[in-house]
C-alpha cells in the first residue's frame, strides 16, 4: 500500500480553522486532484504510459525541479489503484484547499546597522544583485514602496504572467505585499532588504485560497527561474517532515536556493509545528516580539495582574482613569446595553474581533477585552483600526474576569522585547526528532504595505520575511555561501531568547532571535547548526554525529569544546581542541551515551558551545528517550463519500498507534452510541479511509472521539459530525 499525504493549513489572521467536517461544509465533488511524488524523474512521455491504463484518470503538470512526480485529475477509486499497482511511485497526496498564516523589526536584527558594511563590489548591503521568490496571495507591484523592487513573477492560479494580489470585493488580498514589503520595501518604509529584487508567484487567489498543486508549480517555477531566495509565509497543523512541500523545499536548497519557511501559528505548546516549517533542510522561522506595550488589568482587591494581548489594529491602552468592567456576552448589539464608559468583556466566537469590537465601540465602550473560547491565549487582527483599545486574554482568565464583572479595574503599561509569541508554534519535529523552528524574527505588530497603504499584522509569516531580508543581505556580502552556510551565519550567531532569567528551550526558538550583522561578519561556520541525537531506548545506548567546522578568517583559528555540565546518565566524547589555517575546514565527531533509566522527561535538550578562539558558537541540540510524549493523533478531517450516502475521513498519526478508533457519542447526554471504525497496530503517516453506507449511524449529530494510543500514551481530539441531512 502507498502512503497518501494530506496538508492541512492555517488562515493568516491567527484564527485557526478545524479540520473536521462543520454544519455547513460543500460537498465535495467526484472528481480529485492530487500529487503523486516518483523515486526518479521520467519523460512527460514515461508518465503518460504509468497512467495509461487508468482511462477516467488526467495529466495536468509535470513536476522535474520542486519534486520528481506530476498531478492528475480523476477518480479517487483510480487514483488507489494507480498508488497500489506503480513500483515508480513513492507516494500519492491528496491537493486540499488552503489558506496563508499571518521600522522597529528591521532595527532590533541589525538591518539598520548593516548598512555600514559593504560587499566584495564596495556596495552597501542593501540586497542588491540577490532575488527573492515571495510564494504567497500575489504582490501589488503598483505599490510606491515596491514598484523599484518588482522583478516580475507568475500566476499559478490563474495560470498567467501577472501575480498581482487579488482585487476582487469581498476577496481581496493582502498578505503578499505585506510580505514583500518586510522583506524589500523601498520608499516610505524600508525593509530589511530594500535593493532586493522581489519575484512574486501567486499560488493563493481569492480570499488566500489555494492547492497544494499551485503551491508545489510555484515552487517549481522559482527553481526555474533561478531565485536565490524563497519565502513561504503559509503552513498547515500537520507535524511531518514528508508531506510534499516539505520535500520540495529540501530540494530547492539541494539546488542552491535559500528556502525559507513560516514555523505555524499554533503555539504554544509542544510538537505544534506544520510543514513545511518541518523541512529539514529550510529554514523554519518563528515569532518574537519587537519593542510593544503590553497592558496589565488590575482588579481591586486583587494581587495578581491580568496581562492583555493587544489586538493589532487596536487603540491604544493607555486609559487615564480606573474604570468598570461589564459582561458583554458574545458582543452582539443586545448585549452591550450597559457598555456606556465602561470596559467590556466579550466571550470568543460567533462574531469577528472586528464586529465584536465595533459593537462595543458604538455602545460607547472605553475597551474592550475578548476571552477564549478555547484553553490557552491567543493573538489577532482588527480588519479596521480602531480609537479604543482591544486584546486578548485566557479562557481561565476570562472566566475569572466574569465572575469579578461590575468592579473597578486599573490598567498599567509595561515594555516587553525579545519574548517568543504565544502564538509561535514550537517543535520539535516528530520521527526525525530534529530541532525546529531554526530560528525566530520579530512577527509581532509588524508594519508593512498592502494594495493602498500600509497595515500592522502578525505571525510566523510576517517573522519568515525578515528572514528572507536577512539572507539577501548575507548573500550580497558572500555570494559564493551556500544555504547551508547561510543558515548555519544566522544561528551560529543567534541570539538565545530568555524570560524571567530562564531561556526558552531549543524546540521552541532554534538558536534564537537572528542578528544579521553579526551573521555577516561570521568568520567561522559550523554546520549543520543544530544536532539531532535521535532516540534512546536502552542503557548504553551511545548515538553519534559529525560537525563540519570552516575557518573563513584570514589567520589561523583554534577550536575547542566546552564541556557540559556533569549529569548522571549522560556521557558526551568530544574531540581534542584543533586549529584551522585560513580557509581550512575540518570534520569532528561527537558522541551521547544516555542511560535512559537515569533521566527524567522525555525530551531533553540544550547548547553546545564550540569556542572559535574567543567567539563562542552556540549548536541547539536535542534528544528524545523511548517514544516522546508527541501527539498520537492530528489532522483530522471528514467528508461526505463520493458514493451516495458514503463518508470517508482522513487522519495523521505521526508514530502509528497500538489502537485506533474513532468513537462516536449522543452530544446531549454523552451517551456511548459505537464505533465508526476501529483497528490495532497501524502504521505512521496517513489513514486514509471510506465508511459505507452499512456502517453508519442513523442520520444526526454526533460527539466524535478519535483516538489513537501507542507505548502507553493516548490522545484524541473532539469534534462534531453530521451523518446525513440531519439539522440541530
Amino acid at each position: 500500500m502507498k502512503k497518501w499525504t494530506l496538508l492541512f493549513v492555517l488562515i493568516f489572521s491567527l484564527q485557526t480553522t478545524t479540520s473536521a467536517r462543520s454544519l455547513e461544509a460543500p460537498p465535495i465533488p467526484k472528481q480529485r486532484i492530487a500529487i503523486v511524488v516518483l523515486d526518479n524523474p521520467q519523460s512527460p512521455q514515461d508518465i503518460q504510459q504509468i497512467i495509461k491504463p487508468y482511462k477516467d484518470i488526467h495529466l495536468r503538470h509535470v513536476f522535474q525541479e520542486a519534486i520528481y512526480g506530476f498531478s492528475v485529475e480523476g477518480n479517487p477509486e483510480s487514483m488507489e489503484r494507480l498508488a497500489q499497482n506503480s513500483k515508480e511511485i513513492i507516494s500519492v497526496s491528496p491537493v486540499n484547499e488552503y489558506k496563508v498564516q499571518t521600522e522597529e523589526s528591521v532595527k532590533i536584527i541589525g538591518g539598520d546597522e548593516i548598512r555600514g558594511y559593504f560587499d566584495k563590489k564596495n556596495r552597501r548591503l542593501t540586497g542588491k544583485g540577490v532575488t527573492v521568490g515571495v510564494i504567497d496571495t500575489g504582490v501589488d507591484y503598483t505599490h510606491p514602496d515596491l514598484k523599484r523592487n518588482f522583478a516580475g513573477g507568475r500566476d499559478l492560479v490563474d495560470n498567467d504572467a501577472d501575480p498581482m494580489e487579488t482585487k476582487t470585493l469581498g476577496r481581496t488580498t493582502v498578505h503578499g505585499t505585506h510580505v514583500a514589503g518586510i522583506i524589500a520595501a523601498n520608499g516610505k518604509l524600508k525593509g530589511v532588504a530594500p535593493e532586493a529584487k522581489i519575484r512574486a508567484y501567486r499560488a493563493l487567489g481569492p480570499g488566500g485560497g489555494g492547492t497544494t498543486e499551485n503551491v508545489l508549480a510555484a515552487i517549481e517555477q522559482a527553481i526555474k527561474d533561478k531565485v536565490d531566495i524563497m519565502n513561504l509565509s503559509l503552513g498547515n497543523d500537520i507535524n511531518g517532515p514528508d508531506l510534499p512541500i516539505s520535500l520540495a523545499l529540501n530540494r530547492a536548497v539541494e539546488k542552491g536556493i535559500v528556502a525559507i519557511a513560516a514555523s505555524g501559528n499554533s503555539g504554544p505548546n509542544v510538537w505544534t509545528v506544520g510543514s513545511p516549517g518541518t523541512a529539514s533542510k529550510a529554514i523554519s522561522v518563528g515569532a518574537s516580539t519587537p519593542t510593544i506595550d503590553i497592558p496589565y488589568l488590575l482588579i481591586e482587591g486583587m494581587r495578581d495582574k491580568i496581562r492583555i494581548q493587544p489586538l493589532e489594529g487596536s487603540g491604544n491602552w493607555n486609559l487615564d482613569r480606573s474604570l468598570s468592567i461589564v459582561d458583554g456576552g458574545l458582543g452582539t448589539k443586545e448585549a452591550l446595553k450597559d457598555a456606556m464608559g465602561k470596559i467590556v468583556l466579550i466571550k470568543r466566537g460567533k462574531l469577528t474581533f472586528s464586529e465584536k469590537a465595533q459593537n462595543a465601540r458604538e455602545a460607547g465602550a472605553k475597551g474592550v477585552i475578548i476571552y477564549n473560547n478555547l484553553s490557552g491565549g491567543f493573538m489577532g487582527n482588527l480588519e479596521v483600526p480602531m480609537d479604543i483599545p482591544v486584546g486578548s486574554i485566557t479562557k481561565k482568565e476570562g472566566e475569572l474576569l466574569k465572575r469579578e464583572t461590575n468592579r473597578l479595574v486599573n490598567v498599567s503599561i509595561n515594555q516587553e522585547k525579545d519574548l517568543l509569541a504565544d502564538f509561535s508554534s514550537r517543535g520539535p519535529v516528530t520521527d526525525t526528532w530534529e530541532v525546529k523552528p531554526d530560528i525566530v524574527a520579530p512577527g509581532v505588530a509588524i508594519n508593512s504595505t498592502i494594495p493602498g497603504g500600509y497595515l500592522s499584522m502578525q505571525g510566523t509569516s510576517m517573522a519568515a520575511p525578515h528572514v528572507a531580508g536577512a539572507c539577501a543581505l548575507i548573500k550580497q556580502a558572500h555570494p559564493e555561501w551556500t544555504p547551508d552556510q547561510i543558515k548555519a551565519a544566522l544561528m551560529n550567531t543567534a541570539k538565545p531568547l530568555v524570560k524571567n532569567g530562564k531561556p526558552y528551550r531549543t524546540y521552541e526558538q532554534g538558536a534564537g532571535r537572528i542578528q544579521v550583522t553579526e551573521a555577516v561578519k561570521a568568520t567561522s561556520l559550523v554546520t549543520p547548526s543544530s544536532l539531532r541525537f535521535g532516540k534512546y531506548e536502552t542503557g548504553g545506548d551511545v548515538h553519534k554525529t559529525f560537525l563540519h567546522v570552516e575557518n573563513l578568517s584570514d589567520k589561523p583559528v583554534r577550536y575547542t569544546f566546552e564541556i557540559p555540565k556533569n549529569t548522571d546518565g549522560l556521557k558526551w566524547r568530544f574531540p581534542l581542541a584543533f586549529t584551522l589555517d585560513s580557509g581550512e575546514a575540518q570534520d569532528v565527531k561527537i558522541e551521547l551515551e544516555v542511560d535512559p533509566a537515569q533521566l527524567k522527561g522525555k525530551i531533553h535538550d540544550g547548547y553546545l558551545t564550540i569556542h572559535a578562539g574567543s567567539n563562542p558558537i552556540q549548536i541547539p541540540y536535542i534528544y528524545v528517550l523511548e517514544e516522546p510524549n508527541y501527539p498520537r493523533v492530528m489532522g483530522f478531517d471528514f467528508k461526505d463519500g463520493d458514493e451516495v450516502g458514503t463518508y470517508r475521513y482522513e487522519v495523521y498519526l505521526p508514530g502509528g498507534a497500538e489502537e485506533f478508533g474513532i468513537a462516536l457519542f449522543n452530544p446531549d447526554d454523552f451517551r456511548f452510541v459505537g464505533f465508526l471504525d476501529t483497528n490495532h497496530n497501524v502504521k505512521k503517516g496517513l489513514i486514509k479511509r471510506v465508511i459505507p453506507v452499512d456502517n453508519l449511524p442513523p442520520d444526526g449529530v454526533y460527539l466524535a472521539k478519535v483516538f489513537a494510543k501507542k507505548a502507553g500514551k493516548e490522545d484524541f481530539i473532539e469534534t462534531m459530525l453530521v451523518i446525513g441531512e440531519a439539522v440541530r
